[in-house]
C-alpha cells in the first residue's frame, strides 16, 4: 500500500513509494518503452504524468483484477498520442504487463500500438483522432446517469485538441444533462505539434470559455504538482448538477531541462546522450520527492 501525506493509494504495492516519486518512477518507464519502440509522443507524456499517476492510484475506482466491474469508474485518453505514458501507467497498476510492453511495444503485430487499443484490459476507447474523447464521455455519463449508478467519468484532453469543435459540442451536451460525475481534464501545457497554442489557436480565455458552457472550472496552477491535483479532483466530485473541467498548467516534457518547454520534443526518440541526462535528472528529482 503506498501512503502519500497520510493518503491510502489503492493498487499495487510499489516499493512504499509516494506518488511524486512514482511519477518519476513512471517517467523513466515511458522513456524505456519509447527507446524500445524506437518512436513515442514523449513530451506529453511527460506533461500528462502526474495527472494519470493521481487519477490511477488515488481518484478511480477500478480493479486490474476485474476489468470490466460495472460499478467502476472510466477513463478516456482523448490525448491518446500519449500512450506510452498510459502504458506506464496501465502497467504499474497491474492491468499490462511491463516487460511484455517494453519488448514488443510499436512492433509488427504487437497490442501495444502508439494510440489506446480498447482490445487491452484498462482501456475503454480507442482514441487519437482528436475531439473524440469528450463527446464518448459525456454518453458514458449519461449511461450512468440512466442508470443511477454512483460511478465517474474521467477525459484527459490536449489543449491543442480544444480547436476540434466537437470538443465544445460535447461540453454544450454535459451542461444541458447535468453530467456532475463527468470531470475533463485539459493538459494544458501550451505546445503541440505545430508550435505554441496561443499562435495556433489561442485558449488565454479558457477559464472563461469553458465557464460559460455552464461547466464549473478549477484552475490547478502546477498541473505536474500531486497534492493541487488531489485538491483540484476532490473538489470535482463535491459539484453537483454542472460537470468538472480541470485545467491543469502542465510543462510539456516535464523531468528534464533536456526536454521541458521545447516543440521539438512533441514526438522523438532520445539519442543515448540525452537518455542518459534525462534519466539522472528523473533520479534526482524522485530523490527529492521522496525526502520532501
Amino acid at each position: 500500500m503506498l501512503v502519500e501525506k497520510n493518503r491510502e493509494i489503492p493498487g499495487k504495492e510499489v516499493e512504499n513509494m509516494n506518488l511524486k516519486a512514482l511519477a518519476y518512477k513512471l517517467r523513466k518507464d515511458t522513456v524505456d518503452i519509447i527507446c524500445s519502440g524506437k518512436a513515442g509522443h514523449i513530451g506529453g507524456d511527460m506533461s500528462v504524468m502526474e495527472i494519470l499517476t493521481e487519477l490511477y492510484f488515488c481518484q478511480m475506482k477500478i480493479d486490474p483484477a476485474n476489468p470490466e466491474d460495472e460499478e467502476r469508474d472510466l477513463f478516456v485518453l482523448s490525448k491518446g498520442h500519449s500512450m506510452e505514458a498510459y502504458y506506464a501507467v496501465l502497467s504499474e497498476k497491474g492491468f499490462l504487463d511491463k516487460a511484455d510492453v517494453m519488448q514488443r511495444f510499436s512492433k509488427f503485430q504487437s497490442p501495444y500500438i502508439g494510440h489506446p487499443n480498447n482490445k487491452l484490459p484498462g482501456i475503454e476507447m480507442n482514441s487519437g483522432s482528436l475531439g473524440h474523447g469528450l463527446p464518448v464521455c459525456v454518453g458514458m455519463a449519461k449511461a450512468i446517469k440512466m442508470d443511477k449508478k454512483d460511478r465517474r467519468v474521467y477525459v484527459v484532453m490536449g489543449d491543442g485538441e480544444l480547436a476540434e469543435g466537437s470538443v465544445w459540442e460535447g461540453a454544450m451536451a454535459a451542461h444541458q444533462y447535468k453530467l456532475d460525475n463527468l470531470c475533463a481534464v485539459i493538459d494544458r501545457n501550451r505546445l503541440q505539434i505545430s508550435g505554441n497554442t496561443e499562435d495556433v489557436m489561442g485558449h488565454d480565455d479558457l477559464h472563461e470559455r469553458i465557464r460559460s458552457f455552464g461547466w464549473h472550472v478549477i484552475d490547478v496552477k502546477d498541473g505536474n504538482d500531486i497534492d493541487q491535483l488531489n485538491a483540484a479532483f476532490e473538489e470535482a466530485k463535491t459539484v453537483k448538477g454542472k460537470p468538472t473541467a480541470v485545467i491543469a498548467n502542465t510543462v510539456k516534457g516535464c523531468g528534464s531541462s533536456v526536454m521541458e518547454n521545447k516543440a521539438n520534443w512533441h514526438h522523438k526518440v532520445p539519442t543515448q546522450e540525452e537518455y542518459d541526462q534525462i534519466i539522472a535528472d528523473f533520479a534526482a528529482r524522485k530523490e527529492a520527492a521522496l525526502h520532501e
